[in-house]
């Protein structure tokens, strides 16, 4: 199978600006809110967006990618995703999930929270 992207992340200075936006645009609701960020979604099958806070944001990698295996054990996604060119860059303290860059060396999570390969078959 493959892994599915459970969430878009954002880095911006200003999250709560920019999730009114983005909630506007395409009609999601604010989900979350901490110290660290604001998160919105839409439709059960669609990916959340996280508004991650960050006075770097003008950077690369404003923008990256999580995925959440489909079918397998976090281990063995990554060890398939690793088979096809992505490199392990850091696994964050609670071992959640693994920082990855994929072959040009842009960023991306696994997480280790599976979710269904289908999105009509998504359930929180």
């Amino acid at each position: 199978m493959v892994s599915r992207i459970s969430d878009l992340i954002v880095k911006t200075p200003d999250p709560a600006r920019l999730s009114r936006f983005w909630c506007e645009a395409l009609g999601y609701e604010v989900t979350a809110t901490d110290e660290t960020g604001v998160a919105i979604s839409g439709a059960s099958n669609a990916p959340t967006i996280l508004f991650e806070r960050s006075s770097d944001s003008f950077g690369d990698n404003n923008l990256h990618l999580d995925l959440c295996p489909t079918d397998r054990s976090q281990a063995d996604e990554l060890e398939r995703l690793m088979a096809l060119g992505a490199t392990k860059t850091d696994v964050v303290p609670s071992g959640s999930w693994h920082v990855l860059a994929d072959p040009d060396g842009n960023k991306f999570c696994l997480m280790a929270k599976r979710i269904p390969a289908e999105p009509n078959d998504f359930h929180d």
